[in-house]
């Protein structure tokens, strides 16, 4: 396990700064999802060579989305090795019925950053600090991370957004942000980022499911 921490430093020096970062870094095929929930399976019956093998595979994206939400590097590293020993202890209890194996990493890793901040502003409160309390949770990756494992169908895809769309969905998913801070950085009205991000992420989907579809 100790592995990991060395792992996790070595691997950390390019990180992703945006959803078009992280749909084009990588050209190979997409990872097939048995292939995901096997390594689970090994993880859940104590096969570390299995841990270590979704770690290469999931680590950049965990600790970009934790990198994003914190915006401390240090943190981020710290909480990424946190989130494989948590699927590590965790394996035996996923359930595919509830989402796929990276979105099920990727809520964890959610979840990790979000207490951090909590816990980070509770002590500044204690320690008598003037700081606001913490706002509405950014933007659920989910969506996006699910999208992202459909590889070149998704490059294709994203042709069918307009800039505004993509932009809005990069800013809220891969910003760190809240669709209210979104809203603010890009100077547009709440609801029109709410749409965009809505209009962005249905026109995916449809892309990809007729992409899915075809023999």
């Amino acid at each position: 396990m100790a592995k990991l921490s060395v792992m996790a430093k070595e691997s950390t020096d390019k990180t992703p700064a945006t959803l078009g970062d992280v749909l084009y870094a990588n050209s190979n095929p997409p990872v097939p999802e048995q292939e995901w929930a096997t390594l689970v399976q090994s993880i859940a019956a104590g096969d570390q060579l299995a841990l270590h093998a979704l770690y290469e595979r999931a680590h950049r994206i965990v600790f970009t989305l934790i990198m994003r939400l914190t915006a401390d590097r240090e943190t981020a590293e710290e909480l990424t090795i946190d989130v494989f020993h948590d699927v590590w202890r965790r394996a035996s209890h996923y359930d595919a019925a509830n989402g796929t194996v990276l979105g099920w990493i990727m809520n964890q890793a959610r979840s990790r950053a979000i207490d951090r901040l909590r816990f980070e502003n509770r002590k500044k409160r204690v320690n008598g600090a003037d700081v606001q309390p913490l706002a509405e949770a950014a933007a659920d990756p989910r969506d996006v991370i699910e999208l992202r494992e459909q590889g070149e169908a998704l490059r294709a895809a994203l042709a069918a957004l307009t800039p505004d769309e993509r932009q809005a969905i990069e800013t809220t998913f891969f910003a760190g942000l809240t669709h209210a801070e979104a809203a603010a950085r890009l100077n547009q009205p709440l609801g029109t980022i709410k749409t965009r991000i809505r209009s962005g992420l249905h026109k995916l989907r449809r892309a990809l499911t007729t992409e899915a579809g075809k023999p």
